[in-house]
């Protein structure tokens, strides 16, 4: 495709911002960058984040408010870019990706939405357009290094995803922040966990089969199913997946008893105002806005000037193992990921640039100027593992995050 002139990104969250900054500084200097987001603070962000990845990369980027739970206001926005990146909330994901396609834009998404993103398939193809959803670090990586550590065995029979973001100080009582949506952290707490077991499928409670696990730089924490596998279970036949996700031991504990309570229930119930009058709510907004004051980084994404920012910062844990067949021995292929958050110094102010962002915003910019460099032409929904299947892309990918500071180590054993 020829190199476009105009990307849109949707969402300035946490990481939709340094995702916006990041396409602004890697892409040539004739593309200009437009980000949108519902916040009016968001763009603040997004350009601070901007000025600390280098000279003059803000002025490549422009930031708007708009509404992007409306698709056809998605979907006018998209018909006036030539390559669209989302970055929205798990609720908004598909819509906002359907109104894309509706636009006739190549994509590359990492909304996290819980429905399955071939629905999009026919599509996309149906518009000649390609669609990479879930490229994140989990899922995203996850997929992508999962397909390529299994292809290098004569037989693969186990894949096992691991994959967690913790704060670097712990702190009681949840020795947890979240850096993204605390809805979409509590929504990995309640979505059912879909896993393979010796060729079958089942599903399991968020939060069970936690077990201890020991990480050289980072000491024990325990692993927990979740609903990370996705697509894999649709293109993957290896007979035994799992996904875990990684936090400091005793928080699967907490989450369970909240959610035991019917604290993360999205089931409105009646209440009482201070007023008296009596309205619906859903159980899970009252209970994302009473730990988000306990999860929030203080000063995340924000610029910080003359002061310790240790608090601010996170680490992102993920280790990948695929477990076989080679040359008829036993033989483990491994890919592990230990990450901590960067801050960088502009001028008289000190930007946080949190691990979650960069290992999740990196890797979609990085596939993202893949596609606008004619890397990958297939056209319909294109998921993260089917990436591997093209020759050196998984080198490229790995070479360019390194570039970035985001290094994976794989090994053999």
């Amino acid at each position: 495709m020829p190199t476009p002139t105009t990307i849109l990104v949707l969402g300035l969250g946490r990481v939709g911002s340094l995702l916006a900054a990041e396409l602004a500084r890697g892409c040539p200097h004739t593309t200009r960058i437009h980000a949108v987001d519902a916040s009016e603070h968001a763009g603040t962000r997004t350009l601070a984040l901007a000025k600390s990845l280098g000279h003059s990369v803000e002025s490549r980027l422009t930031v708007a408010t708009d509404n992007l739970a409306d698709p056809a206001r998605v979907r006018a926005l998209a018909s006036k870019a030539d390559f669209v990146v989302g970055a929205l909330p798990s609720t908004l994901g598909l819509a906002a990706m359907h109104a894309v396609m509706d636009a006739g834009k190549n994509a590359v998404d990492i909304s996290f939405a819980p429905e399955d993103p071939i629905a999009l398939h026919e599509h996309a193809k149906s518009k000649g357009v390609t669609l990479v959803p879930d490229m994140g670090v989990a899922p995203g990586m996850s997929h992508l290094l999962s397909a390529h550590l299994a292809s290098r065995l004569d037989r693969c029979d186990e894949i096992t995803i691991m994959v967690g973001g913790l704060p670097i100080v712990r702190s009681l009582p949840f020795e947890y922040k979240a850096a993204f949506s605390p809805l979409d952290v509590i929504e990995e707490y309640t979505r059912p966990a879909r896993l393979r077991r010796l060729a079958h499928d089942t599903t399991l409670e968020a939060l069970t089969d936690v077990e201890l696990v020991d990480f050289h730089d980072v000491g024990t924490l325990e692993a927990f199913n979740t609903d990370g596998l996705r697509t894999l279970l649709r293109t993957n036949t290896t007979p035994t997946m799992v996904e875990k996700t990684l936090r400091y031991p005793g928080h699967a504990d907490q989450m369970r008893l909240l959610r035991s309570l019917g604290l993360f229930s999205k089931s409105p119930i009646r209440v009482r105002d201070t007023s008296g009058v009596e309205r619906d709510i859903a159980p899970i907004e009252i209970a994302a806005k009473l730990l988000l004051p306990h999860w929030a980084y203080p000063h995340e994404h924000a610029t910080c000037a003359d002061r310790e920012i240790t608090s601010d910062l996170d680490l992102t844990v993920m280790r990948i193992e695929a477990k076989g067949v080679l040359n008829d021995k036993p033989a483990t292929f491994r890919a592990d990921l230990s990450d901590r958050a960067i801050a960088v110094d502009v001028g008289h102010t000190r930007v946080v640039h949190t691990s979650m962002a960069r290992t999740t915003a990196y890797p979609a910019a990085v596939v993202a100027r893949a596609i606008m460099q004619g890397l990958i032409t297939k056209t319909g929904v294109v998921e993260p593992e089917r990436l591997a299947e093209i020759p050196g892309l998984v080198d490229r990918v790995l070479a360019e995050l390194a570039n970035l500071g985001v290094r994976y180590t794989i090994s053999q054993s």
